[in-house]
This record gives C-alpha cells, structure tokens and sequence, in this order.
C-alpha cells in the first residue's frame, strides 16, 4: 500500500525533509514577477528585488494540480494546508481531494486545514509519520491527527510589516511606523487560524523574552518546538538556548523559511510550534 504525505510549500519542505513530504508550492506575484515556492527559488535574491519594489504584491495558492501531482498513485493522502483564513490553499485541495477520489474510488485523502503555518505544519507532518508507523488505520490516524492539532500552537515574532502592508493585510501608515521606531510584533495563531498581534517590543532580547512567555501562556511546559527563520540564525540559536534553560529535555529543532514564509516573515523574523 503506497502512503504519501502532503503539504503546501509553506511547511518548509526541502528534499532532505523527514519525513518524506510532497509539496505543493505556493506562488508570490508582483505585477512585474511571479516567484514560485519551490526548491529552485533563490529566497535572497526575491527579497532584495521585494524590497526594491514599491508597487503591490500578494500570494497565490497551489492549484488543483498541483495538488494532485502530489497526490501521484498512492493509496492513501495524508496532508497539511496552511490556514484557510488566509489562503485558498485549503479549498484547492479538497476540491482536488474530490477528485482524486471520484477517479480512484478505492483510495482515500484526508487534508488537515492547521489553521496555522510553517512550523506548526512541520510538528502535524511528523505526528503523522508516527501514527503511519506504528500501523494506525486511516479513520484513527485522521481522529489523532485532530486530537494532536488540539495540543499544537504557533507563536510569531516579525521585524518588518512591509510585505503585509504591500499585501493589503496592514496599514502601511503602520508599517512604516513600527519600521522608524524599531519594533518587533509578538504574536500568536489565532483559534480562528488568523495572526494575531499580542505585543510591540523593542531590541531582540526583550522580544525574545516575550515569545517564549507568550509560549508559556500558551501552555508550553517542555515537548516539541519547531523554529523556523527567516535568515536570522543567531535569534533562533538564541531562543533554542532560552527553552533549553528552562526545559533541557525540550526537543528543539530549527529551520529555514522558504519563499512563502520569508516573503510573510521577511528578513529577521521568527516563527515557533510547538506542543502545549
């Protein structure tokens, strides 16, 4: 029985990934460039010329194809979409969920709408390694996928509103300001799977301080965290060594934000799941 594991390309999926996820890419479109979320982009270079860029900017989701590409022969789909309250993503691939089934009858797909992004999708990706692993049914591993999503949470620290503004998503007479002045946004993934600014704070320890008490507040006692980053490793070592002082036995791992999630992120930013 052939099994596969999907995602959008915003779960930070690289070929080296464990487990082995297929991913669909998502698309960051100008008016004069579309940059697609795949293993070919050059991040650093898209963020220079965005930077550049004064005019609008916003993101696309995979189509219906690319999901099923991802879909390929297998038997069984297990996937993650990025939060439907800010993407189509999720849509897409249930409509190609209903397709894929109606050609193939006898094989089943199941997409788990996170609510959330990045290293969140990451912790679901790995939970549902185990469960395949240990030879749950499909009906048991949708029902503690949904139980696990329960015990998951995302929090945020961002330097740079620039992107959101371009996208229409923030003020830009805020943007701008929270850019003169310094600040970082601390924040969370709402119930609703909207990001949800909790705190301004100003000099990288201060806001590091924050997010790991915004990760206690929400119910963070040790276990799993994921760290993804948007070119900023040394905040991600730091905030690492941060949890560890207070849970050595915490499972800590970091990654890089691919095209989606830097282009949201931008340059410095740092997103966390974790388990509560």
């Amino acid at each position: 029985m052939k099994i596969r594991l999907v995602a959008d390309s915003s779960a930070n999926i690289y070929p080296n990934h464990t487990p082995l996820v297929y991913a669909a890419p998502m698309k960051i479109v100008t008016t004069i460039k579309e940059y697609v979320d795949n293993d070919d982009l050059n991040v650093l270079k898209m963020l220079s010329e965005l930077k550049a860029y004064k005019g609008k900017s916003s993101t696309a989701c995979p189509s219906v194809e690319d999901w099923l590409d991802t879909f390929k022969d297998a038997d069984i789909v297990y996937g993650v979409s990025i939060t439907s309250n800010l993407s189509g993503c999720y849509n897409a691939a249930m409509i190609a969920k209903a397709q894929y089934e109606q050609m193939h009858p006898e094989r089943k797909v199941f997409i788990l709408d996170t609510l959330s992004t990045v290293p969140e999708m990451q912790l679901l990706l790995e939970k549902y390694d185990e469960l395949i692993k240990q030879g749950f049914s499909f009906d048991d591993v949708v029902s503690e996928i949904k139980s696990y999503l329960k015990k998951t949470h995302l929090a945020f620290f961002l330097s740079s509103l620039d992107n959101f503004a371009k996208n229409g998503r923030v003020n830009p007479v805020i943007a701008k300001a929270i850019g003169v002045l310094g600040l970082r946004i601390v924040g969370k993934a709402s119930d609703e799977g909207t990001l949800e600014a909790m705190h301004k704070v100003r000099g990288e320890r201060k806001t590091l301080n924050q997010l790991f008490e915004t990760m206690k507040e929400l119910g963070f006692r040790g276990g799993k965290v994921r760290l993804a980053h948007s070119y900023n490793p040394e905040a991600a070592e730091s905030f690492k060594n941060l949890i560890h002082e207070s849970y050595p036995d915490s499972d800590v791992q970091i990654t890089l934000n691919k095209g989606l999630c830097c282009f949201y992120a931008e340059e410095g930013g740092l997103l966390v799941g974790f388990e509560g």
